[in-house]
């Protein structure tokens, strides 16, 4: 199995930035992709990015143009730096590693930004 371990999150107000990291640690092998999640109160989790094996990067709409996903192959570790923040962007945002066509979860880390 794979375990994301994910670090930043916090609180910020609007405008303001934040970089989230997830490191991939136990089996890194054949992982297809690497990305975040987010669940804000009473709604359901949705994409937020995510960036293949080989280089593709895919994000919500909402987000496009003001986060970046990226990653550091030689460190197993992928990374969200969150521009202009909104108070809509409040939630709790989870690492997500898919292996082997599984998906893996890590426990989340809280983003709240301030208006």
């Amino acid at each position: 199995q794979v375990q994301p371990v994910e670090s930043g999150g916090g609180l910020v107000q609007a405008g303001g930035s934040l970089r989230l990291s997830c490191e991939a640690s136990g089996s890194i092998f054949s992982i297809n992709a690497m990305g975040w999640d987010r669940q804000a109160p009473g709604k359901q989790r949705e994409l937020v990015a995510s960036i293949r094996s080989g280089g593709h990067t895919n994000y919500a709409d909402s987000v496009k143009g003001r986060f970046t996903i990226s990653r550091d192959n030689a460190k197993n570790t992928v990374y969200l730096q969150m521009n202009s923040l909104k108070p809509e962007d409040t939630a709790v945002y989870y690492c997500k590693i898919k292996r082997n066509w599984t998906d893996y979860w890590g426990q989340g880390t809280q983003v709240t930004v301030s208006s």
